[in-house]
């Protein structure tokens, strides 16, 4: 029987991350066009729920009683991340979104600090050059300017760094995968019927489907999973680093498919931002979570 040499493994564990952080940030494009034909509550219940049902062959058997309350906890701060980023996302690009998203990765270890934990002065020099980036891209003509799904998109961006300090702590006491499936279709369920409440239609749901099929199966399964088996054999920091580029391929695809364009100022922004990110990234407590 041939043995698989660690070296080899990390490796296609690199690549895994790599494609999940491909996947994410291309997800971007797919949230922005399933907009045009979708309210943003209404898509996101859809897209959460098709993701839960990608998960349900492989971590269904792994649900406990003792999930419930953890699980709506964690699905609701994961619905607030997910309807600020879908509402900012109605006034900005795929390719902003995808930047100020990316923050998360920086507030994880300034969360951390404010519980009582050391962080690196990686971890702050990080912090202070995402701000200069953020200042570039979304407030280069002052604070007057201020593109409100830029604020809406970053408040998103706490939030998912709240949910990983949520999640990490949970994942201790709590199989990973069944709590994944569970928060997502707490996520999709909440998600949906707040949809309802606030009467988004339905008429433009099947001029949608690739987008939710792309996010559902692919952004919020698929990837996930990939996520999930990779991080076993890649360092926190390392995986954060690589998850950092999400980012990136969030702009490549808004430069490819919906035509957007960032000016030289707001390129500079987005540098400084990705370069923050890994920054931060190097820390111990910054590693990546974001569904």
């Amino acid at each position: 029987m041939r043995t698989i040499r660690p070296h080899g493994s990390q490796g296609r564990a690199r690549l895994l991350l790599l494609l999940t952080a491909a996947v994410w940030g291309m997800a971007f494009t797919a949230q922005r066009a399933g907009m045009e034909h979708m309210g943003p509550l209404l898509f996101n219940g859809v897209r959460f729920l098709l993701g839960a049902l990608v998960l349900v062959p492989v971590f269904s058997s792994r649900v406990t009683r003792a999930m419930l309350l953890p699980s709506i906890a964690a699905g609701a701060v994961l619905f607030a991340g997910a309807s600020l980023q879908q509402w900012g996302m109605v006034h900005t690009t795929a390719s902003r979104a995808g930047f100020i998203t990316g923050l998360y990765i920086v507030f994880v270890p300034i969360l951390g600090a404010f519980s009582g934990e050391r962080e690196p002065r990686t971890a702050w020099l990080g912090f202070a050059l995402a701000l200069v980036g953020l200042f570039l891209l979304s407030f280069k003509d002052g604070f007057d300017s201020t593109n409100p799904g830029d604020v809406l998109v970053l408040l998103g961006a706490f939030a998912w760094a709240f949910h990983v300090r949520l999640i990490g702590r949970l994942a201790v006491k709590l199989d990973p995968g069944g709590l994944a499936l569970c928060q997502f279709t707490v996520c999709g369920v909440f998600s949906t019927l707040i949809a309802l409440l606030a009467g988004e239609p339905f008429s433009g749901f099947q001029n949608a489907v690739v987008p939710l099929v792309y996010s559902g199966f692919l952004s919020v399964g698929l990837a996930f999973t990939l996520q999930v088996f990779a991080q076993k054999r890649v360092r926190p920091s390392e995986a954060g680093a690589l998850m950092a580029l999400e980012a990136v391929f969030a702009a490549l695809g808004g430069w490819l498919i919906l035509h957007e364009s960032l000016s030289p100022v707001e390129l500079t922004g987005c540098l400084l931002m990705l370069l923050g990110t890994l920054l931060a990234a190097r820390g111990p407590s910054a590693g990546p979570g974001r569904h």
